[in-house]
């Protein structure tokens, strides 16, 4: 298993597989999955915006397609320091990992964590729909 030191450094890595030719904003993100697999993911802008996918969103569907559906551990990495999932990752990790531990890179050897809870506090998501949470 890898420390939240380690899951940091992929991330940053990752970000240098952005495809970001709009921007030039980089963004790297490391999913780790409760049965320990690891699925990064960059950003990739389009022309297009609304056709834009965060990195967060590129690692989690990967794990998704995968079969796995429980997220562990998110970390993020970017250009920038403290840049946090925007409202639509927020509620994609919402989806796959409730209880996920969410790690904001901000300098290869310093990152904060947060819960979702703090970062999407009263978050909609499959048992508002009666739906099994463990679907």
């Amino acid at each position: 298993m890898k420390t939240d030191g380690e899951l940091i450094q992929m991330a940053f890595k990752q970000k240098e597989k952005a495809y970001a030719p709009y921007s030039d904003f980089h963004v790297g993100a490391i999913v780790e999955m409760e049965d320990g697999s690891l699925y990064g993911g960059s950003n990739i802008e389009n022309a297009s915006y609304g056709a834009t996918r965060c990195a967060e969103q590129v690692a989690i569907l990967k794990a998704v397609e995968d079969g796995k559906r429980q997220i562990k551990r998110i970390a993020i990495a970017a250009d920038a320091d403290d840049v946090y999932p925007c409202g639509i990752c927020r509620q994609i990790i919402r989806e796959f990992g409730q209880n996920a531990r969410i790690l904001i890179g901000n300098h290869k050897t310093r990152y904060r964590e947060h819960t979702l809870e703090e970062l999407l506090p009263h978050s909609f998501g499959p048992s508002d729909l009666e739906v099994d949470e463990n679907v």
